[in-house]
């Protein structure tokens, strides 16, 4: 039998072939820096940037259907469970995540064409393969010191990439509102994280699910629950969940509109991830979750950010003229219906297993909401010209006539938005609902869980109020002023076309996306083997 230290040692000597995509992103964005400095173009920048996500694409096929089998190869013949041992876990959600985050990466790459010079195309895509090498990373690490370096690495190139394109007042401003409050929201995270290696003794993430799992059998202690609303504070800043919120209005109204359609999704993306694998809700303790409803109030903070959240958007987006900020309120308020699953997963009891945990409502509808959201930025993009700015919803004006097919794109957006019917968004709303209904009604939650579905329900009406109100103005209102003959990027146009094609066909039949979202949040069971691997 092989022994703990010989496993380990295993496992720390083949991590590199689990990260292997991610070492080709982080290399080509190297390799862009260099090339910024010795030839500066932006032609040969994009096509560096559409080789390495290529290259990595095809890594992630070769060696991805044998990865896992690898990982489990290595643990044969041990006691201990693999989500005990290793830095880095190619289960679970690993897969997916990988793939949303080269999806993701080719439509930004296409999005960044209008607004990068050839002096700056190389530091620009540079810093945007990090980012998407950072939020690959967050579905398969499995500590906190490696979690939060994952973090950093779509954090900090995020405050390059909202000074470079253009460098205006409004620019510079959201730049540093941006950098401050997301240095004190990484502050407030790694305080978290301190809090909970001193109290189990371990970075492991599932040795440190399982010790207070362990724990929580008899009474959670208060510094635990100081250390997870932390986390849930810091995770809270990148999802934009109220109160933490206060950054986004102004930072999509003044920064780039193709490095806003990245804040708009990345974080999200990322932070719902990470909230979800320091929660417990994909690795499963046998002890059951330690953050359960059952025993602390964890889920009841959660549903009151997440009704608080939706309300506060959808509210203050009915107010808004101008088209981003209306674009940031309406992300707030997606945020509130996004934790929906999240306060179901965790209000379960650990013996609980549902058809719809929450958890996988909760990606699918990440997914949508990148496709809607994204595929609305390309559009505002492909549709500003110094001739004729895209600022406020009356520039939409007489696009109907004037744009007929990405004024029709924008419809299918905005529908999906709503949450109409034969949209990935509709799917989406629809999944989270089932998931709050299906949750079993007993103390302490009882039927908070309904009632957060009905409070989403009504916001999904009070968000078609604005949403309708741009398709109005599109089709039925006369454009301010005249329609610019300029030539227009096509890129962002394409990318449009794309993020539309997914938002219908993941609405007809959300199945193509459901099946991956519920095989990537399997709740596994980690033994109780914990404390002898937090001592190691």
């Amino acid at each position: 039998m092989k022994s703990l230290a010989d496993v380990q040692n295993a496992l720390l000597a083949g991590a590199v072939h689990f990260v292997l995509p991610e070492v080709v992103l982080v290399g080509t964005a190297c390799l862009l820096f260099v090339l910024a400095v010795v030839y500066p173009r932006r032609t040969a920048a994009v096509g560096l940037a559409l080789i390495g996500l290529t290259w990595a694409v095809a890594l992630t096929y070769s060696v991805g259907s044998g990865e896992t089998t690898a990982f489990w190869a290595f643990v044969e013949g041990t006691p201990y469970s693999p989500h005990l041992l290793a830095a880095i876990d190619p289960t679970g959600l690993a897969a997916l995540i990988r793939w949303l985050a080269l999806a993701s990466g080719f439509i930004f790459v296409l999005l960044a064409w209008p607004e990068i010079q050839d002096h700056n195309a190389g530091e620009y895509l540079g810093c945007l393969l990090v980012m998407i090498a950072g939020s690959s990373l967050i579905g398969r690490v499995n500590d906190l010191v490696s979690l939060f370096l994952a973090l950093e690495m779509v954090s900090i190139p995020t405050y390059v990439l909202l000074y470079l394109p253009l460098r205006g007042r409004g620019e510079q401003e959201a730049a540093v509102k941006y950098f401050l409050l997301s240095i004190l929201s990484s502050g407030v995270l790694l305080f978290g994280f301190s809090y909970l290696y001193g109290l189990t003794g371990t970075t492991n993430l599932g040795a440190l699910l399982a010790v207070l799992s362990a724990a929580h059998q008899h009474a959670i202690t208060p510094m635990a629950l100081i250390a997870i609303l932390m986390v849930i504070a810091a995770f809270g800043f990148r999802i934009s969940a109220v109160p933490f919120q206060f950054y986004a209005p102004d930072v999509y109204q003044g920064g780039p509109t193709g490095v806003v359609a990245q804040i708009a999704f990345i974080p999200k993306f990322i932070g719902f991830v990470a909230l979800v694998r320091v929660l417990g809700l994909v690795i499963r303790p046998q002890d059951g979750l330690p953050f359960e409803a059952s025993t602390t109030l964890i889920p009841l903070v959660l549903w009151v950010m997440a009704i608080v959240t939706m309300t506060f958007g959808n509210v203050l987006a009915l107010l808004q003229d101008d088209l981003k900020r209306l674009l940031a309120y309406s992300g707030i308020a997606h945020s509130g219906y996004m934790l929906i699953g999240i306060v179901v997963a965790c209000g379960l009891p650990g013996n609980s297993t549902p058809a719809l945990s929450g958890v996988d409502a909760t990606l699918f509808y990440l997914i949508a909401y990148g496709l809607m959201t994204v595929g609305a930025f390309a559009l505002i993009l492909y549709w500003n010209s110094q001739e004729r700015p895209i600022r406020t919803i009356d520039n939409l004006g007489g696009l109907g006539e004037s744009h007929p097919l990405s004024a029709a794109l924008m419809t299918v957006f905005l529908f999906s938005l709503i949450g109409m019917p034969m949209t990935a968004g509709f799917a989406g709303k629809f999944m989270l609902f089932v998931s709050a209904f299906e949750a079993p009604v007993e103390p302490p939650m009882q039927n908070l869980y309904r009632i957060l579905a009905v409070v989403a329900a009504v916001n999904a009406a009070i968000g078609a109020v604005y949403y309708l109100r741009i398709v109005g103005v599109m089709y039925l209102r006369d454009p301010l002023h005249p329609v610019s003959s300029a030539r227009r990027a096509v890129l962002p146009l394409f990318a449009a076309c794309l993020c539309a094609i997914g938002t219908v066909a993941f609405g007809v039949y959300p199945r193509l996306i459901a099946d991956s979202t519920q095989q990537a949040t399997p709740l596994v069971e980690v033994p109780g083997n914990a404390a002898v691997v937090a001592r190691m």
